[in-house]
């Protein structure tokens, strides 16, 4: 069995980063954090395998500076598998790829039936890989072999994997789509910050009226502080369930909130103070949070859309299932095709008039790649033109 070592050291980094240098093409990359166990999503342990060089582990809490990393690599290619999810574990480390090769989304493009890492890797190359440590909490001190090897199997393939993908991509004629979809994964900005995070609290719907809303708005904040301090998940101190059970249940004091059986979590009686205080914070403030947030420019539930707009109504109907032909003839999964959210927007609100290259313009308008807009443009434009109409025998049962 190979004995794997994590480099942990700058000196270690900076023996590696010079065998690195070395190597021949892409560089392979994968990260492991410990999402679920930790509030932050750092790197815990960052992958890297390039031919002629060999397969490296570092330990990023330990090292801190991977600039003489980043420079080793230089502007060679990052393989990387489903590249959006390691890439801001990266920049929080300065590694920033300056072209990237994607295997999970060239799956995507290329229609193949399953995803994943192991499946496309079975599928490329034949090569079976164990996926039973992938949930691990990898911030823990000493990392067990068994998950060691299984984080080495994660890039020691990627390359080959990769190669297959570039002449599939090639044959299939969606190489440069590919390219543009690579870019655009790269180049991504974060997402804002959310308004008001604390609404995404599960089971929040369930709350009624400003003053509740204030208390569960109170508990999230201080679970939130408490989850940064202590660098844990915050579901692992106080699930959300917990916190909407004790909004719910309206405690009057601080041992009716500790008697409540459903307020659960490692956290829940240690930090009894706190919660207590919280709930006492959002009864008292005079800082009511509206039921819903003003100026928000999300579209309105889909089967709220034949009341509300039923033009956009039948352009959706229409231009959804002559896009799904489509992405049925390229073989591709819809949303990769274009994603569902777009070609709501656009039929919530087209252009005026409706021509295909006013289509192409509002998609491009809306952050659609340029392949996806010459694709998606001309079949929308037409759906949109001649759009379903409801079956007058429908329209009476309706009424």
């Amino acid at each position: 069995m190979t004995e794997y070592r994590v480099i942990d050291t700058p000196e270690g980094l900076a023996e590696a980063a010079d065998r690195i240098a070395g190597g021949d093409g892409p560089v392979a990359v994968d990260v492991e954090r410990a999402s679920g166990f930790r509030y932050s999503q750092r790197a815990y342990l960052v992958q890297m395998f390039r031919r002629g060089a060999g397969l490296f582990l570092f330990d990023p809490p330990a090292i801190g500076d991977f600039g003489a990393l980043q420079r080793a690599v230089g502007d060679v290619e990052w393989v990387l598998h489903a590249a959006s999810q390691d890439l801001p574990s990266l920049a929080e480390l300065d590694l920033r790829p300056p072209a990237i090769f994607d295997t999970e989304l060239s799956a995507r493009l290329l229609g193949w039936p399953r995803v994943g890492l192991a499946a496309v890797t079975e599928q490329a190359i034949g090569v079976v890989l164990k996926k039973e440590h992938s949930a691990a909490d990898w911030s823990t001190r000493p990392l067990p072999q068994a998950w060691l090897e299984y984080a080495a199997l994660d890039v020691e393939h990627l390359i080959d994997v990769r190669d297959v993908l570039v002449e599939a991509l090639e044959a299939s004629g969606k190489a440069e789509w590919a390219r543009q979809e690579f870019e655009e994964v790269r180049l991504r900005e974060p997402k804002p910050t959310r308004t008001d995070p604390w609404r995404r609290l599960s089971g929040l719907h369930q709350v009624r009226g400003r003053r509740g809303l204030a208390i569960a708005r109170e508990l999230w904040l201080s679970r939130e502080r408490l989850a940064q301090e202590q660098d844990i998940a915050p579901g692992r101190l106080v699930p959300d369930r917990a916190l909407v059970a004790a909004v719910l249940a309206a405690p009057t004091s601080k041992a009716q909130l500790a008697a409540l059986k459903d307020f659960t979590g490692r956290a829940s009686r240690t930090q009894l103070d706190r919660w207590w205080a919280a709930i006492d914070a959002g009864r008292t403030t005079s800082d009511l949070p509206p039921d819903r947030l003003p100026g928000s420019d999300t579209l309105p539930p889909l089967k709220s859309w034949k009341d509300r707009n039923p033009e956009a109504d039948a352009r959706l109907r229409s231009a959804r299932p002559a896009v799904a032909a489509l992405a049925e003839r390229i073989e591709m999964p819809t949303e990769n095709l274009l994603t569902p959210e777009l070609l709501r927007r656009v039929s919530w609100e087209p252009p005026s008039p409706v021509t295909a290259p006013a289509v192409a313009d509002a998609l491009r308008e809306l952050g659609a790649r340029a392949w996806q807009v010459e694709l998606t443009a001309p079949v929308i434009a037409e759906a949109f033109v001649h759009p379903v109409q409801e079956a007058p025998e429908a329209a009476d049962a309706a009424s």
